[in-house]
């Protein structure tokens, strides 16, 4: 079975595990232990190591083209990169030889080997590529725009970084139901049905039905990416998470005070209201009946599609339940 056929059980394996095991705690703290390590001994910022880490690892759940790699480090390097283009000898370990062929691959832990197997050796070696060009954000976003070449992924690793920042622990994996349960609301997969305005097209998502003005939720620890209007969704909201997913709120009657675009959320943050915008020009209204369209998106390091957010609602909604 390819990455491709296990999609959406690799999408919702972000969301369905929210009460960590022990195991997987004491993996976070591994991470974290190196994060901190790297940082004394290169200055980098703990949080844009973890970052592309974190990225490295949610597009190896989606891509058959990477190889997944288990333990505390997930950063993949071609072997090219690691010890030299034109080097003969691609699956050395000798640092010189390595700097000689102009290879990137570091000796992170001092034992006369750059390894691309071992932690030390991969995190050192990433936090050399992330501070090419200095250690400002912006330096950083320049070497990150040149290592992986794509605007997208470098605006998505620095969301990470920035949440990472802001909530200072690596753990977001937490979420909420975008709807308060204490008001009436009703849902159903839609996802695939047809939709005819503005052309022939499927449905990317879940209608939640309520009445206008019901408060609608950040699901997850994000930033804000999106704010405003679309002729589709009318007035909605973007937020994009630390695991490559972004989340579409649509068809909102206005926003919360103080929402704005760059804004870190958490889940359960109020970010606007349930309303009927949408399906024409700025300020439309009134063409259906008030419900929350709400869509997830994966981003893979290549290209951003849709997936079934039914399955995930309805968890949320049960895990928000328990915790009454």
């Amino acid at each position: 079975m390819s990455k491709w056929s296990r999609l959406p059980v690799a999408c919702l394996a972000f969301y369905f595990f929210f009460a960590l095991p022990v195991s997987a705690e004491d993996l976070l703290n591994e991470r974290m232990a190196y994060y901190e390590k790297v940082e004394k001994t290169t200055l980098l910022p703990w949080y844009y190591l973890a970052a592309v880490n974190q990225y490295e690892r949610n597009i190896q759940v989606v891509r058959d083209d990477i190889p997944d790699k288990d333990g505390p480090a997930a950063i993949h390097f071609s072997r090219a990169f690691w010890a030299g283009k034109l080097n003969p000898m691609k699956k050395t370990t000798t640092p010189a030889l390595i700097s000689f062929f102009g290879g990137y691959g570091q000796d992170g832990n001092e034992d006369g080997k750059a390894d691309p197997d071992n932690p030390d050796d991969v995190f050192y070696t990433m936090a050399h590529v992330l501070t090419k060009h200095g250690f400002t954000e912006k330096d950083i976003q320049k070497s990150l725009k040149s290592y992986y070449k794509k605007d997208e992924t470098v605006k998505q690793i620095l969301t990470i970084a920035a949440l990472y920042q802001h909530f200072d622990k690596i753990q977001l994996d937490d979420h909420s139901f975008p709807l308060p349960l204490g008001h009436d609301y009703s849902y159903r997969s839609t996802w695939g049905d047809k939709r005819g305005w503005g052309g022939r097209r499927i449905h990317e998502g879940t209608d939640l039905f309520a009445s206008y003005g019901v408060p609608v939720q950040a699901t997850t620890y994000g930033v804000i990416e999106v704010k405003g209007w679309n002729e589709y969704g009318g007035w909605r909201i973007g937020i994009r998470d630390a695991q490559n997913v972004y989340h579409y709120f649509a068809h909102l009657s206005g926003f919360a005070e103080n929402i704005k675009e760059g804004m870190i959320v958490k889940p359960g943050t109020v970010i606007g209201y349930v309303g009927s915008s949408g399906y024409g020009k700025q300020g439309t209204s009134g063409l259906f009946p008030p419900h929350l369209h709400y869509g997830m998106y994966k981003y893979n390091g290549r290209t951003e599609w849709a997936f079934d957010p039914y399955p995930s609602l309805a968890h949320w909604e049960q895990q928000d339940r328990q915790s009454q």
